[in-house]
């Protein structure tokens, strides 16, 4: 037996970019940070904050759902799988890329709030 979960709870890097496939699936991608408080060890040593970025892929209907609702800066939760994926460019330089695929997502950023963002962007 094994498990490919992963759950995340953070906010929007940037808006979805969506596409759709030639058989009109639509695929969403962005990011989404997720940050480790800062902290202070025993012998007095400060560690900062930490923010780690995940490149989040969304497909279907969830896909259409985050190009109408889900903007930079609001705050996600998902529960998805990891994926690796790897090429080799032009020059011959190989790229590993880790994705995680989400299979929920949940939008926790309020309706008000988002308004009000709306709202103050359109002046």
């Amino acid at each position: 037996m094994s498990v490919n979960k992963i759950i995340l709870l953070g906010n929007v890097g940037k808006d979805p970019e969506v596409r759709y496939l030639d058989t009109g699936i639509a695929v969403a991608t962005f990011s989404l940070a997720t940050s480790d408080k800062a902290y202070t060890l025993a012998n007095g040593t400060q560690v900062p904050e930490k923010t780690e970025w995940h490149n989040l892929v969304l497909w279907r209907g969830l896909a259409e759902t985050a190009e109408k609702y889900v903007h930079k800066g609001d705050k996600l939760y998902i529960e998805g799988k990891i994926r690796y994926r790897h090429y080799d460019d032009q020059a011959g330089v190989k790229h590993h890329i880790t994705e995680i695929f989400v299979d929920t997502m949940e939008m926790l950023t309020p309706k008000t709030t988002k308004d009000a963002v709306n709202n103050a962007n359109q002046t």
